[in-house]
Parts: structure tokens; sequence; C-alpha cells
């Protein structure tokens, strides 16, 4: 076996793990929005995350205060990573784990939309296609007028557009940017914001659920610095894909804690979306017509206020190991 080969199967490897933790981490978001509201549940959250993220970031030796240099953009993207978040935490404790995931996925085909504006990217026939076959995805898992449409399928569309337009402006500003300014602007607007709507949500907390707070954290931590390492080791085009494994995971999460199995329809519907998913980034890496990669170049999972988006985190770690040598 090739290095090349032995280098993207331990991309793949760690990627299924990032993916398996992420999913984890998405169960405690769920169980915990049976019992608390989403606000509460992300202000807990981030309280947890500070520390982690902080540790990464005294590591951070990039000279320069924590003013971004380009203020609208990084606005813009804190509100979108903001209401991303909140949408896909509500979305969970809404609607099955199978149904949130599928939706999610439509992120690749809504990237590929807003690269046009923001980017300038040009995009094929090829591209437009498949978006074209992705939104008929997303319409066989909604199913209008088969099942009762509600505020948690809204909520995942959201997250998903919001959440594509957080990633898409990374890639626009991301260079010159400091990471620091990228991670603590969201960070710090969701615990603002949620800090505000305590008073009006707040349910008194268990000691168990406390521990399920940290615990989610700690595993959206550990997933980025997984997905770190899928990245460093294999080609973006191998490691993006294996997001889509967290739909098996939603089948036995799901089955196992919330008596959910997916469907037929849905299986159905998520594996289109996934296959026009899937020829974006075929497109984008071997078809020669993309200048950008703005979907290779979205390391995949949606950022989330308690998971950052592993761009950031990846920039960080690298100049932690540059200081190291």
């Amino acid at each position: 076996m090739s290095d090349t080969a032995k280098n993207n199967l331990r991309g793949v490897a760690f990627a299924l793990a990032a993916f398996a933790i992420f999913s984890t981490h998405d169960v405690i978001v769920k169980v915990l929005g049976l019992s608390y509201s989403t606000f509460q549940i992300i202000f807990f959250g981030v309280l947890f995350s500070f520390p982690l993220v902080m540790l990464m970031l005294m590591r951070d030796t990039t000279k320069g205060n924590l003013l971004p240099r380009h203020p609208w953009w990084t606005a813009l993207r804190t509100v979108s990573a903001m209401i991303s978040g909140i949408c896909v935490f509500f979305a969970f404790s809404a609607l099955p784990m199978a149904q949130v995931y599928a939706i999610i996925f439509t992120m690749p085909l809504l990237i590929t939309v807003l690269s046009i504006p923001i980017l300038g990217e040009s995009v094929g026939p090829h591209r437009w296609g498949a978006v074209a076959v992705g939104l008929i995805g997303v319409i066989v898992v909604l199913r209008p007028g088969g099942a009762e449409l509600g505020l948690g399928h809204l909520a995942a569309l959201t997250g998903a557009f919001f959440g594509a337009l957080a990633a898409i402006i990374v890639r626009k500003i991301g260079h010159e940017e400091r990471s620091a300014v990228l991670l603590l602007y969201p960070m710090m607007a969701n615990f603002l914001v949620m800090a505000a709507a305590m008073p009006f949500v707040y349910e008194p907390i268990h000691i168990e659920s406390l521990g399920l707070q940290g615990l989610m954290a700690f595993f959206a931590f550990v997933g980025g610095l997984c997905l770190i390492q899928a990245y460093k080791s294999g080609d973006a085009a191998i490691v993006a894909p294996m997001q889509y494994s967290q739909m098996i995971w939603a089948a036995i999460y799901g089955g196992l804690f919330f008596g959910e199995v997916p469907d037929t329809v849905t299986w159905i519907g998520a594996g289109i979306i996934i296959a026009s998913g899937l020829y974006i980034v075929i497109r984008e890496n071997f078809g020669g017509t993309s200048a950008n990669r703005p979907v290779v170049s979205t390391k995949s999972r949606v950022g989330t206020p308690t998971s950052p988006r592993v761009q950031m985190l990846q920039s960080l770690v690298r100049r932690s190991a540059k200081r190291a040598v």
C-alpha cells in the first residue's frame, strides 16, 4: 500500500471517529432538549467550552489585537453562526436525528450557491444539476402534504443555510482574520444573547444535566481535534464525505435512545442529498472547474455554539505546532 493510500486510510479512520463523537454530542443535545430550552442548553454549553478553547488560544502566538480586519464580514458571520447554532440545537430537540442530519447535509449545496456572490465562484451546469437534485432530496425528506411540517423542519433548514453562510465567509476572510477573532466573537455573542434570555427560560438544572453539559462541550472539542487530524492525514476530498456516516449513527442512536427508526422515505431523500453532495465534492476536487473549492474547504461539520468550525481550531493547532518546533 502506498504512503498516500495509508494517509488517506488514516484520515478516514480519524474522520469516522470524529463524526461518531459528534453524533454522541448531538444525542446529548437532544436529551437535554427534552427538559431545557435551547437558550439554556447553549448558555451552559458555551460556558463549559470557554476553558477548552482558551487553552488553545493561549498558545496562539500571532501578533495583533482582537479587532477584526473585516468588521462587517465578521459581524455577519457571528450572527450567522449564532442563528445556525440555535436552529440546529432546536431541530435536534424537535425532530428525529436522521431527519436533522439529512437536512443539514444540504450544506454543500447551499455553499455551492453562496460561493457565487461571495467568492465569485463560477458554477457550471454539472454542479447546478447536483444542486437541483439535492433540492429534490430535501423535498423527499420533508414530504410536503404527506407529513406535518413544523418549526423543527424550518429550524433545520435555517440552520443549514446560516451554517453554510458562516462557512463561506470563513473561506473568504479566514486567511486574513486571526483565528482568535473568528473563534471568540461567535462564542461571546452566543454567551451574551443566551444570558439575556436566561431570566425568561431558565429551569433549575440537575447535577446530572450539568454533567451532560460539560460532557457535551468535551465531545465537541475532542471531535474537532479528531477531524483536524483527519484533514492533516488524508486528502480533503476523501475525508469530507465521511460526515455522511452520521446517518448510520442517527439510526443506531435514534433507535437505542429515542425509539426513532428512519422510514424508507427519509433514507431515500437522504440518499439523494448525499449523492448530490458527493458529486459536488468530486467536481470541485477532480473536475478542474473550481478555483476556490468552497465545499471541500469547509471541513464538513456545521459549526455549533459548543463546536467551533474546524478551520479555526486547525489554524490554532498549526500555529502551536510551529511554536513547539
